[in-house]
């Protein structure tokens, strides 16, 4: 399929309509500032979600794991939150910063604030330095011990590894599978103080699986530029072969997920609203993504940033029943 990209590749996405994607969050700030944000992905906001769900599935399974009061789990849902958003924007940037040269002979990535000139390399790396800061001060007061370290490993090297590997393997998706779904250790740790190996190695093995998924999607927007550039990722490497990569990562998803939910004493509600949702949510994405098309794969990315919600409402749901029953025994 992928042998002879097709002009659609490039085509089928206008620069107008980048540039109106990227136009229209942005409009409330002083132009002054648009660089900064677009640097952060502000006005892209898929990335975020995508980092904060491990956070919270983690959060979630670790609460009813504990029978962590609601008030007490509410207040650390939206430190979660908080978190991804200073990690997923200080990944943004370090990585804008790696890749500037590359992303100038990138349709979709050439009016980056980089690459375009709209910002100088010294201005962005004294952005990401402080955006590390940040990071490194927001979790010294939210988390402590391993679970501070093991939040300090994903903000800083991490990430920075990651656009490195875009030039020397096929498999930069892995490593990113790596780096995204850290969260959910940190929240895992910081909730129950123990490192549950078992739950923790099936669901990050789980999430990792995800993250191929849809970043493997990501790809094959760019795939025609990526081959010029010098660019590797899973997408080039599988050619014809991407959609049963797809389909495998997405069944693997699946199971993981459910034998992290079996390990960890889930219910009902998991298994119907979860691991059900998912599944359907995952048939859909394989049924309408067509990856020859820009916009489709660009559709079916995004939806990744929904399906959290599927997840995360069987364990929600799950975790209060807990409660209930925990309240009512005592």
């Amino acid at each position: 399929m992928f042998t002879k990209p097709d002009e659609k590749l490039t085509s089928d996405f206008t620069q107008a309509e980048f540039l109106e994607i990227r136009k229209k969050p942005l409009d409330i700030f002083p132009s002054s500032v648009h660089p900064y944000l677009e640097l952060i992905r502000l006005e892209k906001p898929t990335g975020t979600k995508l980092m904060f769900w491990p956070f919270a599935w983690g959060l979630t399974m670790a609460a009813h794991s504990v029978k962590m009061p609601w008030s007490t789990y509410s207040f650390k849902l939206m430190q979660c939150f908080l978190s991804a958003f200073i990690i997923r924007s200080s990944a943004c940037t370090i990585n804008d910063i790696f890749d500037r040269k590359m992303d100038v002979g990138v349709e979709r990535t050439k009016n980056r604030p980089l690459p375009s000139g709209r910002i100088t390399v010294f201005a962005a790396s004294f952005f990401v330095l402080v955006q590390y800061a940040i990071g490194i001060a927001w979790f010294y007061f939210t988390v402590e011990d391993l679970a501070l370290c093991v939040a300090l490993v994903q903000l800083l090297p991490i990430f920075a590894i990651y656009p490195l590997l875009k030039r020397v393997t096929y498999w930069p998706q892995a490593w990113l599978g790596f780096a995204m779904n850290f969260g959910f250790m940190t929240s895992w740790v910081s909730t129950t103080n123990t490192l549950n190996v078992p739950v923790l190695l099936t669901a990050g093995s789980a999430c990792w699986c995800w993250t191929m998924l849809y970043d493997t999607i990501y790809a094959c927007q760019d795939i025609e530029d990526d081959g010029k550039m010098g660019i590797q990722s899973t997408a080039i490497l599988f050619g014809s072969y991407i959609r049963p990569l797809l389909i495998a990562c997405g069944c693997f998803f699946v199971l993981l997920f459910c034998g992290a939910g079996i390990l960890n004493g889930q219910g009902l509600a998991f298994y119907v609203l979860s691991i059900g949702g998912l599944l359907l949510h995952l048939m859909r994405q394989w049924w309408t993504v067509d990856l020859e098309i820009p916009k489709s794969c660009w559709a079916n990315f995004n939806s990744n940033g929904q399906l959290g919600w599927i997840i995360w409402l069987g364990l929600v749901v799950d975790y209060a029943t807990v409660l209930e029953v925990h309240a009512s025994s005592s």
